[in-house]
């Protein structure tokens, strides 16, 4: 537990891409994989970084657009 706790604060830290945005990414993931805890979790720290309630809505929309396009898409192939 504590070596995945050590790599989730290295994959979640500030670089090429900006922590900010990594948050919004990781709210994305969540909301696809609907786990509870990682949006709690991920919301308060891309909050806290300053994203806004008009980006959480925007990563809310980007992650419901792949999620109903997967379905389209495998839906293709039971035709």
């Amino acid at each position: 537990m504590k070596a995945f706790q050590e790599f989730d604060k290295v994959a979640l830290e500030d670089g090429a891409i900006p922590k900010k945005f990594k948050e919004l990414i990781a709210i994305a993931v969540a909301l696809t994989t609907q786990c509870p805890y990682c949006l709690e979790i991920h919301k308060k720290k891309a909050v806290d970084t300053g994203a806004s309630k008009e980006e959480l809505a925007e990563v809310t929309f980007i992650a419901e657009a792949l999620r109903a396009g997967a379905a389209v898409v495998h839906g293709t192939h039971i035709m």
